[in-house]
């Protein structure tokens, strides 16, 4: 199977948009990944979802959209962009929503709310197109239209998924989303002792690997327990699961372009100078890989 990945929205917590962050971007999280056949998978729901809704009404000249949105948790920037993602307004569209069993709410709910009156002037009930919502326990496997997921629980505030998408039965390449996640040891996610192996477990030899890469060593000194990994964190993790490419994903807000250059090439050196085999990228809108 081979998975065609690009990026929409790579930036975490907030969007950035600016002269700053033209090369990298400024939309907040939203991957999307097309199988063999063409099915439509989409992660995370983040700001960058609005320019994916329009790219895909362009190129569907009037047919149905269909697919799955996998949302990794609930937090704003990840379910930001979903009011404005033009095909749920569209009459004969049919998309599933998927979210964790371990969230405080369902996601049908937090869908729901962020469209009431309150702080949205069009409700969820008004959205033409046809929307399920489905719960995904950790480890749970699904077989869609030709990929298989399994569902992992990383260490981030509220709870939070990872995914890896193969084909049916494993097989094959694999892609790791992991958006936010903090790889380093925190009393407050309590987490099992073997967590960190069990993550790498859940990595080995992935293809590509997409991970929060969000803070240097010295930022993440003043923020423990925010749920984020720093740069060299996902390259050891990398490196230790014999991942193919790693790609950094959610950018610092305050992150430029030029400073997202620098990190990189740092990464780069990382690798060399542990002799590994490791490709790192840094996400990039419009990127696309191939796997």
């Amino acid at each position: 199977m081979s998975l065609r990945v690009r990026f929409w929205g790579t930036r975490g917590s907030i969007p950035t948009p600016g002269a700053s962050t033209v090369r990298y971007g400024g939309n907040t999280p939203c991957t999307e990944v097309r199988t063999d056949d063409g099915w439509l998978v989409i992660l995370d729901a983040g700001t960058g979802i609005r320019e994916l809704g329009r790219d895909l009404l362009h190129r569907s000249n009037g047919a149905p959209i269909k697919g799955d949105i996998f949302l990794t948790h609930a937090h704003w920037d990840h379910i930001q962009g979903i009011p404005f993602f033009a095909p749920i307004f569209g009459r004969g569209n049919h998309f599933t929503i998927w979210g964790s069993q371990s969230m405080e709410r369902s996601v049908d709910k937090v869908v729901r709310d962020q469209m009431s009156p309150v702080v949205f002037p069009v409700t969820f009930e008004e959205l033409d197109a046809s929307i399920d919502f489905r719960d995904l326990a950790e480890g749970t496997r699904t077989e869609g239209t030709g990929y298989e997921v399994t569902s992992f629980a990383v260490q981030h505030p509220g709870g939070a998924l990872g995914y890896r998408f193969s084909e049916p039965g494993g097989k094959g390449g694999a892609l790791v989303y992991v958006s936010d996640n903090e790889l380093a040891t925190h009393p407050r996610y309590g987490s099992a002792p073997d967590w960190r192996k069990q993550m790498v477990d859940f990595v080995r030899g992935a293809r590509v690997l997409i991970h929060d890469s969000t803070y240097t060593t010295e930022e993440y000194d003043h923020h423990r327990g925010w749920g984020h990994s720093t740069f060299e964190d996902s390259v050891e993790l990398g490196l230790e699961a014999g991942v193919g490419t790693l790609v950094l994903f959610h950018h610092e807000p305050r992150r430029t372009d030029e400073q997202l250059d620098a990190c990189l090439a740092e990464c780069r050196a990382l690798v060399k100078a542990r002799g590994g085999a490791l490709q790192v990228v840094a996400a990039a809108e419009g990127l696309t890989l191939t796997l």
